[in-house]
């Protein structure tokens, strides 16, 4: 039985690509602003967000911080990614 720890899926069911569309809606950021100020590929946000990429660790800390997302949120995204 696979626990989707290196899928992305965190046990609730909610995905990295989930909660980092979550947060970047929340501020009000389009892929394409987001993308900018990471500097990645829209591309790369949008398969990420939808699952077609699983993000390494370093990206998600990245994204996390372009986001500027709290620590707990962090936390929590580093969670869903495995």
């Amino acid at each position: 039985m696979s626990t989707g720890v290196s899928s992305g899926v965190r046990p609730s069911g909610v995905t990295v690509g989930d909660l980092l569309r979550k947060w970047r809606q929340h501020r009000r950021l389009s892929q394409l602003d987001l993308s900018i100020q990471a500097d990645i590929s829209t591309r790369h946000l949008s398969f990420v967000e939808t699952g077609r990429s699983v993000p390494s660790r370093d990206m998600v800390l990245h994204l996390a911080e372009q986001l500027d997302l709290p620590l707990r949120e962090r936390n929590q995204l580093l969670i869903a990614a495995g």
